[in-house]
């Protein structure tokens, strides 16, 4: 399942906000210090639900018979009783609560949200690693890695405006996420292939896309201080759905199944 903080996605600013004062020099250094902060944040999640996510499986998991996990009492309780459901649902309940209350939030509080969210993912994401290999998830996490820090690169430093991507890109994401909800059912592998690959290829535009979007919000935003601080977490968040997303769907593509 795909999931997107939508409500956060900016819209195109055209001309730098009123007011706006600074050299070129304080511009660049600004700009580089909020995309800092906005990469930090970002891996700081990545690395936290990906330790919640080991750490679930290690308790989850007592052996294995060939490839065949063996639950324990713990990993049965989590994986095969309705519990199974609040960690799947879990982190869209967060995506909802960040977008009624980020505005009111500090930009400490938005980081522990941000990072509590993190958590919650990797717990939802520690079912991958009953599914698929730990050589396979670990390959395909550094394959994405790549990928992202290309993309990102390209989005950030390319001259050419990307905005005419973002509505074809968001009209595919909700096409994706309703062919995922209809394909529960049908459980065509046909239909898992292509939403797999569309899923990818959609991630991966919005990687880039994303990425130059932060710049120039920074940029024509005309913000610093706390804001500026709450928005580099905001961004962390879009990057790091776009980063898992694109895991997870490249995982399903060419990761060995158990």
């Amino acid at each position: 399942m795909a999931f997107d903080n939508s409500p956060f996605r900016y819209g195109q600013q055209q001309q730098p906000a009123t007011g706006y004062a600074g050299t070129q020099v304080e511009v660049d250094q600004g700009l580089r210090s909020f995309m800092l902060g906005v990469y930090n944040n970002m891996i700081v999640g990545l690395g936290i639900s990906g330790l919640v996510a080991l750490g679930l499986n290690m308790a989850s998991v007592a052996a294995y018979q060939g490839t065949r996990p063996v639950l324990t009492p713990f990993g049965a309780m989590l994986y095969t009783s309705p519990l199974k459901w609040l960690l799947m649902l879990a982190p869209l309940a967060f995506i909802f609560v960040f977008s009624f209350r980020m505005d009111r939030m500090s930009a400490s509080s938005a980081r522990m949200m941000f990072f509590a969210f993190a958590a919650v993912m990797g717990a939802s994401m520690s079912t991958l690693l009953l599914v698929f290999t730990g050589a396979s998830v670990v390959q395909v996490f550094f394959i994405t890695a790549a990928a992202f820090g290309g993309l990102s690169l390209y989005g950030y430093t390319t001259s050419r405006s990307l905005s005419g991507m973002g509505s074809f890109l968001m009209m595919g994401l909700i096409g994706i996420v309703i062919a995922s909800l209809v394909n529960i059912f049908l459980a065509s592998s046909a239909m898992q292939f292509a939403i797999s690959v569309l899923g990818v290829l959609i991630f991966a535009g919005l990687t880039a896309y994303d990425t130059q979007k932060l710049k120039e919000m920074y940029l024509y935003g005309g913000f610093d201080g706390e804001m500026a601080a709450k928005m580099s977490v905001n961004g962390a968040l879009t990057l790091y759905l776009d980063f898992i997303n694109m895991f997870q769907f490249l995982l399903s593509l060419v990761g060995d199944r158990r």
